[in-house]
C-alpha cells in the first residue's frame, strides 16, 4: 500500500520478523525509512516477544506501530528529521515524543470530529 506524506509517496509493507533483519539488528518492530520512502511494521506474530499473543491484540499493536512510523515520516518530509542537535539526540528522532502523537492521535482526531474541525 502506498499513502501521500506532505506530497511525498511512502510504501507501507508488512514483513515477518525472520524476513527482515532490520528488526532484530535495531531490536524493533516497525521503522521509517525516509531515503527509500518506506515504512516497514513487523506482523507481530511472527516476532518472538509477541508469539504468544492474541492476534487481535497483535492487530492493535500494529496500528499503533504504523501511526508512530507515519508521524515519524511527516517530521521528516517537513525536513525536521535532523533537526536540533545531531541525531541520534534530534528532537524529531525522540521517540517519546513521536510515542505521545501516535498514542494521542485517535484521542485528539476524536475531538476534532465531535467538534467539527475536520
Amino acid at each position: 500500500m502506498y499513502v501521500d506524506i506532505l506530497g511525498s509517496e511512502y510504501e507501507i509493507t508488512y514483513k515477518n520478523y525472520s524476513d527482515e533483519p532490520y528488526f532484530a539488528d535495531k531490536s524493533c518492530d516497525g521503522f521509517c525509512d525516509s531515503t527509500d520512502r518506506k515504512i516497514v511494521i513487523c506482523h507481530l506474530k511472527t516476532h518472538p516477544n509477541y508469539s504468544n499473543e492474541d492476534e487481535s491484540y497483535c492487530k492493535r499493536v500494529e496500528k499503533y506501530i504504523l501511526r508512530h512510523e507515519i508521524i515519524h515520516a511527516f517530521l521528516n518530509e517537513s525536513g525536521l528529521q535532523d533537526s536540533a542537535l545531531s541525531p541520534p539526540f534530534a528532537w524529531a528522532k525522540n521517540e517519546e515524543m513521536i510515542d505521545y502523537f501516535a498514542i494521542q492521535l485517535p484521542k485528539i482526531t476524536n475531538v476534532c470530529k465531535k467538534l467539527k474541525l475536520l
